[in-house]
């Protein structure tokens, strides 16, 4: 028991003070803020692990477009590039003039079937119709990406294309670009079990529109089922063309490239932002007007006659270098894989010989693919929101494939989509009026496209070198800062963090895998 004297010494006794609350309202809200994060986090992973949890949400995205068009529909009325297709279709059921058949069109002629059908039940309709159509062509899809719905909760590749269609969901439920990207997603998976099938879905997509005419360059170039899709898109060619020649329109059947070849820097295409902020700066006879003829907006300055006349050009040159960069790599792969062959024993290693060379086949189809149709962006003076649809096919079927290498495609694809949707529909009247914050986001996502480009021709590059026993030894500092970028912008782990020149290496398309890359016999390291 203590003293009076204790207690009043202990009393006089300086406490130390208690710590003060902090009176900012940041450091609690940030606090708040981080747990729910972590726990949207949370929620989203144990959501992912549900094996429907994938189609729930295939259904709630198309769901949430049917109910956002709903009252349009009830009115008999289209959204997007909807009325033109529907008009040409009325103008064809009920009239009888056909594109292409009776004038000269601006799409190929295999594009009349996803125009015209969705009026079989009138104008009033078309808009459900399509609807419809693109529902059930991106469900097969999806399909193919779970491998035929056997695998829904380890699906990256899957996930990551519905990411997709919801980022670019103004053009990918409402132009030609719905039927063609799902047909290539499938051609792709299909390529190495069935290259027939294949081949003809990418002609089919080829004759909708243009742009799958790069992924049929890279499965010819670099695919050991090159006869296949080579036959098969001859025949569809020739159905094609022989329709046309019947409904008396075979002079027309080119007409998609005439058109198209006489138009100037349209506002969004990577080759114009030289001359968009020439026209925001205020530069003399800089400027955006409107093409009345094809209802689209158009960009002008000093010096844009190269990019108008001479893009064209520039782009088939680029392209031919990067087919023969890719047949150098296939040539490589190729060798090797016979050289492996040879030194297999006949009768207990001959097994090797069936195999050898098709680890690196589906991944160099895909990187030639994508390569070459972000060239065909790149260097394209015409631009719209949908390109960036063309290379999502091609970056799924990767991460399908390969997902280590495809990651950081995958990451600048999905911000690229992303910063298209803003651009368009959302600030696309501030474009038009040269508003400094569209300038500068049509900017970054031009830049990102640019990036990419960079970073295919990269890879491919190395590629070729590593199947003839090369090794691209970039500097340290460059590989940090772009592998520091990236990571930047995706808060992820990219395959490009590590050393340039280790890869993954790709099942046959038609088997989901990731395995450590191999350059050659002598170098093998993991990506």
């Amino acid at each position: 028991m203590s003293s009076p004297t204790d207690r009043t010494s202990a009393s006089s006794t300086p406490r130390p003070p208690l710590p003060r609350r902090s009176r900012s309202p940041h450091g609690p809200l940030a606090a708040r803020a981080g747990r729910g994060v972590r726990h949207l986090r949370d929620v989203w992973r144990l959501f992912r692990r549900q094996p429907r949890a994938i189609w729930w949400t295939f259904a709630a995205l198309h769901a949430a477009v049917f109910v956002a068009l709903g009252p349009l529909m009830l009115r008999g009325g289209a959204e997007g590039d909807l009325p033109l297709y529907r008009t040409w279709a009325t103008g064809a059921l009920s009239e009888g003039r056909w594109p292409v058949m009776d004038f000269a069109w601006v799409y190929p002629a295999g594009a009349l079937l996803p125009v015209v059908l969705p009026n079989v039940l009138g104008e009033s309709l078309y808009q459900l119709v399509w609807l419809v159509l693109v529902t059930a062509a991106n469900a097969a899809s999806l399909w193919l990406l779970t491998d035929r719905g056997r695998r829904t909760v380890d699906a990256p590749a899957a996930w990551w294309w519905l990411l997709a269609l919801f980022l670019l969901s103004p053009v990918a439920f409402l132009r030609l670009e719905a039927f063609s990207a799902p047909a290539v997603v499938a051609a792709l998976l299909l390529l190495g079990t069935r290259p027939r099938v294949a081949g003809a879905l990418l002609a089919a997509a080829t004759w909708v529109k243009v742009w799958p005419a790069a992924v049929i360059a890279a499965a010819v170039v670099a695919s050991r089922g090159r006869g296949a899709v080579v036959r098969s898109c001859l025949w569809v060619t020739l159905v094609v063309v022989g329709a046309v020649a019947l409904g008396g329109g075979l002079s027309n059947v080119d007409s998609f490239v005439t058109m198209q070849s006489d138009r100037a820097l349209q506002l969004e295409a990577p080759l114009a932002t030289p001359w968009l902020w020439m026209a925001m700066l205020g530069v003399r006879g800089a400027s955006v007007y409107e093409n009345v003829g094809l209802a689209t907006r158009e960009v002008m300055g000093p010096g844009d006659s190269w990019a108008v006349h001479g893009s064209t050009q520039t782009m088939g040159v680029v392209m031919v270098v990067l087919v023969g960069l890719l047949a150098v790599a296939a040539a490589g792969r190729a060798r090797a894989g016979r050289a492996q062959a040879g030194r297999a024993q006949a009768g207990r290693d001959g097994r090797v010989v069936a195999t050898a060379g098709a680890a690196h086949e589906p991944r160099l189809v895909l990187l030639g693919a994508l390569t070459l149709t972000v060239t065909l962006i790149v260097f394209n003076k015409v631009g719209s929101p949908q390109y960036v649809l063309w290379i999502a096919p091609v970056v799924a079927a990767g991460l399908w494939t390969s997902p280590a290498v495809f990651r950081t495609p995958a990451t600048i694809t999905a911000w690229a989509a992303g910063l298209t949707t803003l651009v368009f529909p959302v600030l696309y009247l501030p474009l038009i009026d040269l508003h400094p914050v569209a300038v500068v986001v049509l900017g970054l996502r031009n830049a990102l496209l640019v990036a990419l480009f960079g970073w295919c021709v990269l890879r491919l590059v190395e590629e070729a070198l590593a199947a003839w026993g090369r090794r691209l030894e970039p500097r340290r500092w460059a590989r940090r800062a772009w592998a520091g970028s990236l990571a930047g912008l995706g808060g992820v782990r990219t395959a490009s963090s590590a050393p340039l020149g280790s890869v993954s290496t790709g099942a046959p398309l038609g088997t989901a895998v990731d395995q450590a890359g191999v350059h050659s016999e002598a170098d093998r390291r993991p990506s």
